[in-house]
């Protein structure tokens, strides 16, 4: 049986609604990032965003809450790349993603850590972190007088990548300021052990319900993972087929939101580091063009990318008090229009004198 095909513009709906981005809903904040299967955090307050565009009545102090009571947590996970997930997805996420931060850790730093010594400054990144949270420039300094004669640097990176860690408050918290970034154990600051035996099958679950429908290299994409293609087939029987208008074969839930390719798609302003942007290998789905997303430094909810129609259009950023639109291309009036509006809305939130382009 030949199985549907699917435009990049049904696959840019499908993945809008899944992403709470066709509808605000009126969900909670941890529940919105359980449904995500976490959200982009190198950039601590851009979740803040995120999730401003996502839900109904939005209170930040909602988010803050959950992340210094520990429902939520800010740690290495996919990718690689730091993540606010909830306490048991974290717990739950880490091992699964262990084999790829263990790969990227060693692409980077190898020739200046052997795996001998990479095991003695895990034993003693341990027993100093078990004492209280440290920034990785403390760690630094404390191994530079332990070993002198080895790369401080590489040491302290060894523990923030290669021991499950969290990034504790007051990072993360709305309207605090938030400093260099600490590390703290994971399972001593959430209070309970890393999972045993999680479930990678559902994890591709979750993730075809949050971003799909998709192909094997795109789940693979988001979770910086190898190998899935076994994890994929033996859901299959679970599963429906879809084939892309390039050719790629595609799984999806069977009764997950689809909805029709002409479903409109309100303007959508997104944080600096923003997973419906980057948890896919093809992205035609939402970059129709040869744009690049940006990943800014900062601590986040000062610019970001803004949706018209779906798509990746452009730009903005917080500059001298006003929230500045820059579009990669001119807009129609009515697209203007309803992207000023939209932009008005969360400079308001975000403190900003009127939206301008």
């Amino acid at each position: 049986m030949t199985a549907p095909t699917l435009s990049d513009r049904a696959l840019n709906r499908a993945l809008l609604a899944r992403q709470w981005l066709l509808e605000r809903r009126a969900e909670s904040p941890v529940d919105a990032v359980r449904h995500l299967v976490g959200m982009q955090g190198q950039a601590p307050l851009a979740p803040y965003v995120g999730l401003w565009s996502r839900l109904q009545d939005f209170a930040p102090d909602e988010l803050a809450t959950a992340i210094d009571d520990r429902r939520l947590v800010r740690a290495t996970l996919l990718r690689g790349t730091v993540h606010l997930a909830t306490a048991d997805d974290a717990l739950s996420l880490r091992p699964l993603t262990e084999p790829a931060i263990v790969r990227g850790f060693r692409g980077g730093f190898r020739k200046l850590l052997s795996v001998e010594h990479e095991r003695e400054v895990l034993v003693r990144g341990r027993e100093l972190l078990a004492r209280h949270p440290h920034t990785r420039a403390e760690l630094r300094a404390r191994f530079a007088e332990l070993w002198p004669d080895r790369d401080a640097d590489a040491m302290a990176y060894a523990v923030s990548y290669l021991l499950p860690t969290v990034q504790p408050t007051p990072r993360g918290m709305w309207g605090r300021q938030q400093g260099q970034a600490q590390l703290a154990l994971m399972d001593q600051w959430i209070g309970r052990p890393l999972d045993a035996a999680p479930s990678i099958d559902a994890v591709v679950l979750r993730y075809l319900a949050a971003f799909g429908p998709a192909g094997v290299d795109d789940v693979q994409a988001w979770s910086g993972l190898t190998g899935l293609r076994e994890v994929v087939q033996r859901l299959g029987t679970d599963l429906r087929r879809f084939t892309s208008e390039h050719g790629a074969e595609l799984y999806d839930l069977p009764d997950a939101p689809r909805p029709d390719a002409e479903h409109p798609a309100p303007p959508r302003l997104l944080p600096e580091y923003d997973n419906v942007l980057l948890s896919h290998r093809d992205r035609r789905r939402i970059i129709d063009a040869p744009h690049r997303v940006p990943l800014p430094p900062g601590n986040g909810a000062r610019e970001g990318t803004f949706l018209v129609d779906g798509y990746l259009r452009g730009t903005w950023r917080i500059d001298e008090g006003e929230l500045r639109l820059r579009p990669y291309a001119p807009l129609d009036d009515r697209a203007e229009a309803e992207l000023l509006a939209e932009a008005e809305r969360l400079a308001s939130f975000l403190g900003a004198r009127a939206a301008v382009i």
